[in-house]
């Protein structure tokens, strides 16, 4: 009789408990990506609250250039359709190809991130000016720390895939799609958002 490895021994016992115990992780994961929307739905709607109510002090200018959100916008759909890519490849077993997709994914993160913090430098408007100006920060910095978040976990997925029969692989890829499906909630949520503050 052979004996198992350890590895072996962890498979063994998950499977085991699968079969115990329905997998409700994908539906906790929505539950939670439901309640952050809701509390994204609170800072669009204290938003525009104050952007109709607050008039603009004397000489005071409030219109947003288009063309670093918009950059931000192809980013992060891009974004989308490399993380898609970096799935693909892991259940297929192809693990190199799966980290690449996932360095790139994490790299238009950052590259938003970075065109986000120009932009703050650019705002015809501070933080403090009114009501309307503090909650438009509070809502692209809220949004822009679940992009941080989302890049992190991308990059941590990233080392664990980096073998065949890592903790990330072709055989439980619930990580990657955890992952992959926050980075998909913080895509669209960034599409609402600018509708709202730069198209509206």
């Amino acid at each position: 009789m052979t004996s198992l490895t350890p590895q072996d021994q962890i498979e063994h016992q998950l499977q085991h408990h699968e079969e115990e115990h329905p997998d409700h992780r994908m539906f906790g994961l929505a539950t939670f990506l439901v309640a952050d929307a809701m509390t994204f739905a609170g800072f669009f709607a204290a938003y525009l609250t104050f952007k109709a109510v607050n008039p603009l002090l004397p000489g005071a200018v409030y219109e947003l250039e288009l063309p670093l959100p918009t950059l931000n916008t192809i980013l992060l759909l891009v974004s989308s359709a490399t993380f898609h890519r970096a799935g693909v490849n892991l259940r297929q077993g192809l693990n190199e190809r799966c980290r690449y997709w996932l360095l790139a994914t994490a790299g238009l993160g950052l590259a938003f991130l970075i065109s986000q913090m120009v932009e703050y430098f650019t705002l015809p408007f501070g933080l403090a000016d009114n009501l309307y100006a503090s909650t438009f920060y509070a809502l692209t910095g809220f949004h822009g720390l679940h992009v941080t978040l989302g890049a992190l976990m991308i990059l941590i997925v990233w080392w664990q895939c980096r073998t065949p029969s890592g903790r990330v692989s072709a055989s439980n890829h619930f990580p990657l799609e955890a992952a992959e499906l926050y980075w998909h909630f913080v895509d669209g949520i960034w599409v609402i958002l600018f509708v709202i503050l730069y198209l509206i």
